[in-house]
């Protein structure tokens, strides 16, 4: 009998198209613009705040862990491309 080796668990990567706004004068997701999610965060784009603040904004609005989601592009633009961890494009439409 063959010996079947499990496969590990799959993990759904999804990456979403990211404008951020930073000093605003709150952290709020927007909305669409084009295939863009344009978000506003209070923190100012010093030392990685702004980024510090979104990868915070979209753990809290996906009840995500800050850890399944990283930027991969544009850490110092305002165009940035972020891939979470675990998450449906549903769940990201529902944001």
């Amino acid at each position: 009998m063959a010996n079947k080796k499990k496969s590990p668990p799959q993990t759904t990567e999804t990456n979403i198209r990211v404008k951020l706004i930073p000093r605003s004068s709150k952290n709020q997701i927007v909305g669409r613009e084009g295939e863009l999610i344009k978000i506003k965060v209070c923190a100012p784009p010093l030392g990685g705040q702004a980024n510090q603040a979104l990868i915070e904004l979209l753990s809290k609005k996906l009840e995500k862990p800050k850890s399944h989601i990283r930027i991969i592009a544009g850490e110092t633009s305002r165009l940035k491309t972020v891939r979470i961890k675990n998450c449906s494009l549903k769940e990201i439409d529902n944001l």
